[in-house]
C-alpha cells in the first residue's frame, strides 16, 4: 500500500540542499572528502568519544567492530533477541554463532539478569562468548551500569549497537559511548539520515584505525595497490556526509518534536487504559525515535494496524525476536518469554510529526 503518513520519514529542508551543493561544487563527489572528516568529528563530539569512522551503513560498523574485537569462525557472540536482523547477521558474516538473550521489561533491551546468569554458567565450562552486542532498542539505552559490570567481570568486550539511539543518554553518558565501540545507523528512517550510512565510534584510537584500514579495502600505504589483508569497501561518500552534517544540526529539534509526539500518545493511552506507551527507563533519557505501544490484547494491536493501513497510515509490529526468525531456528537462546510477549502485543506508531499522532488518535478512537 502507498502510505501518505509514514512511520518515521526523514525531514529534509533547504539546509541539506546547501550542504550537498557545497559538496558537489567542491569536486569531492567520490568517496571521502572534507564533509566526511567534519561529520566524523561532529559525531564524536556529540557522543563524547575520541574517534569516529563514517561508513556506508550501520551494518558495516557492526561487522568491522566484531572483526577488530577478534571474533572468529566458531566463536559465540551474545545478541539480544529483540533487535533488527542486521545485529545478528554481522555475527554470521564472521562465521561465529549468535546466542540470543531475552529482554527486560523496563526498556525492552537485553536482560542483565539473564546475561549474568548465562555468563556465570558459561564460565564454569570455559565457554565464554567472544563479545556481547548490546542494542539500544527503539532509541533507549540498555541498563549499562549492570551490563558493563558483569561483562567486565569476565573481560568480555561490549559492542554497542546504538543504531536507533543517537542523542539518547544513560545517566550523563551518551548512547554509543559504552564498551569497546558503538555503532550508529543513518538509514532513511532513523533519527537523522544520510539516506544510507553509519558511524563507528570508540575511545580507542587503535580500534578505529584498524577499522578504517579494513573499511578502505585494506590498502597498504604505498603508491601501487598492495593488500596484506582482506578489506572492504565500507567508507561513506562526501555527498552523503554533507547530508548528515545538515541533519545533525537539527537533531535537538527532531528529538524534541518526537518527545511531544510520544507525550500525545501517552496521554491518550492513559485515557483508554487498555494500552501502555513505552517510557524512558529510570537510568536514562531516550531520543524518542519511535513511539511504541503495548496493548493488553494482541488482537488490539493487529486491529489498529489494519485500520490505520486502510486510512493510508503506516504502523508496524515491533522487531520480531531473532529466536523466532526461520534463519536462526537452530540458534541457542536464553528466554523467559518477555520478547515474545512484546512482539505479540506491541505496535510502532508514526512518530515524526505531532499532526500525524493526532490523526492516528482520531482513527484509533473509533475502535
Amino acid at each position: 500500500m502507498s502510505y501518505r503518513i509514514y512511520l518515521s520519514p526523514p525531514k529534509v529542508s533547504e539546509l541539506e540542499e546547501e550542504f550537498v551543493l557545497n559538496a558537489l561544487r567542491s569536486g569531492w563527489v567520490a568517496p571521502l572528502g572534507p564533509h566526511v572528516d567534519a561529520f566524523e568529528n561532529e559525531i564524536a563530539e556529540i557522543v563524547g568519544v575520541e574517534n569516529a569512522l563514517a561508513l556506508s551503513s550501520g551494518t558495516a560498523g557492526l561487522h568491522l567492530a566484531l572483526l577488530v574485537a577478534g571474533v572468529q569462525p566458531g566463536d559465540t557472540v551474545i545478541v539480544p533477541t529483540m533487535t533488527f536482523a542486521a545485529t545478528a547477521f554481522a555475527v554470521k558474516y564472521l562465521g561465529a554463532e549468535p546466542i540470543f538473550i531475552d529482554s527486560e521489561k523496563t526498556s525492552w533491551n537485553i536482560s542483565p539478569d539473564l546475561l549474568e546468569h548465562y555468563l556465570a554458567e558459561s564460565a564454569k565450562t570455559n565457554k565464554l562468548p567472544k563479545a556481547v552486542i548490546v542494542v539500544d532498542v527503539f532509541g533507549q539505552t540498555a541498563d549499562y551500569e549492570r551490563i558493563v559490570k558483569v561483562c567486565s567481570t569476565y573481560e568480555i568486550p561490549i559492542i554497542e549497537d546504538a543504531a536507533e539511539a543517537l542523542g539518547a543518554t544513560h545517566a550523563s553518558a551518551s548512547a554509543g559511548s559504552f564498551g569497546s565501540a558503538g555503532v550508529f545507523s543513518f538509514n532513511g528512517n532513523k533519527i537523522i539520515t544520510t539516506s544510507g550510512g553509519g558511524m563507528l565510534v570508540s575511545n580507542d584510537a587503535e580500534f578505529i584505525a584498524q577499522a578504517r584500514y579494513l573499511a578502505t579495502q585494506a590498502r597498504q600505504p604505498v603508491l601501487w595497490y598492495e593488500h596484506q589483508d582482506i578489506g572492504f569497501n565500507y567508507r561513506m561518500s562526501n555527498v552523503l556526509a554533507a547530508i548528515g552534517r545538515a541533519q545533525l544540526q537539527k537533531l535537538p529539534e527532531v528529538i524534541e518534536t518526537r518527545k511531544q509526539v510520544r507525550s500525545i500518545y501517552t496521554q491518550y493511552a492513559q485515557v483508554r487504559g487498555d494500552v501502555k506507551v513505552l517510557q524512558d527507563a529510570p537510568w536514562g533519557v531516550g531520543n524518542n525515535w519511535l513511539t511504541v505501544a503495548s496493548f493488553d490484547k494482541a488482537e488490539q494491536a493487529q486491529a489498529l494496524q489494519n485500520l490505520l493501513a486502510r486510512n493510508g497510515i503506516e504502523s508496524r509490529p515491533v522487531w520480531k525476536p531473532m529466536h523466532q526468525q526461520p534463519v536462526f531456528r537452530n540458534a541457542q537462546a536464553v528466554l523467559d518469554g518477555t520478547a515474545d510477549a512484546i512482539f505479540a502485543h506491541g505496535l510502532c506508531l508514526p512518530s515524526s510529526e505531532v499532526s500525524h499522532a493526532e490523526e492516528v488518535i482520531e482513527i484509533w478512537d473509533k475502535i
